[in-house]
């Protein structure tokens, strides 16, 4: 059956069961999520093509809304990857299009709310001296959003961190304060328990590596 389905996934079409969450897109999807955190899918390519199957199988099982949102994932990805600037834009718009079928789907959601103070983020480096207060203020809020949604959530943590390590400190951007954030994202990591394999897990890693170079 692995086989059959990896067939299809290559060759661009699926053949999902009509039935919610069937062992089909059950297979594909641990597939597509397994392969987020191989380096060989680490570039901008690489997130292009998984950006493309999560949209294929989304437009199949039509209901689920977690194909969707790792298509926004793999998308913001692509936008913070993309060395010509005059292009994150078109990428980030592709990400939006996918938060707002995945919104569609889901409702409000904390999961969601990073995606999207991603891709605030992403838009800032297109210009960071004109976009940085508008986009950075946006980014921030859906954090603030996210927070209320699922105050459990070790991402929201992270990229809080993350926007604080990064920002230089003449615009409010600390590495000790990043590094408050990523200890509580971490203990939020610790005590985080996944409904299942395709619940959004990313993030431990990195949030360690960024922890190191503050060390």
């Amino acid at each position: 059956m692995k086989k059959i389905i990896l067939s299809l996934l290559l060759a661009g079409g699926f053949a999902f069961a009509a039935q919610a969450q069937s062992p089909q897109y059950m297979d594909a999807m641990k597939q597509q999520v397994g392969m987020l955190d191989s380096m060989s899918s680490y570039s901008p390519a690489g997130m292009q093509q998984l950006a493309n199957t999560f949209e294929r199988i989304a437009e199949v099982e039509k209901t689920q809304w977690l194909p969707y949102y790792y298509a926004a994932y793999c998308r913001v990805q692509e936008a913070f990857m993309t060395q010509d600037k005059t292009k994150i834009d078109e990428v980030a718009d592709k990400a939006a299009l996918n938060v707002e079928k995945a919104t569609a789907l889901k409702g409000k959601d904390s999961e969601i709310n990073c995606i999207l103070s991603m891709i605030a983020s992403s838009r800032i480096s297109v210009d960071p001296m004109t976009r940085g207060m508008k986009y950075g203020a946006e980014s921030s809020a859906m954090l603030e959003e996210a927070q209320q949604l699922n105050p459990e959530n070790p991402r929201i943590y992270m990229l809080k961190g993350q926007a604080l390590f990064y920002t230089p400190e003449a615009f409010g951007g600390s590495k000790t304060k990043a590094k408050e954030m990523f200890e509580l994202a971490l203990k939020k990591f610790a005590t985080f328990r996944a409904a299942d394999k395709l619940t959004p897990q990313w993030g431990e890693q990195y949030t360690k590596m960024l922890i190191g170079q503050i060390k």
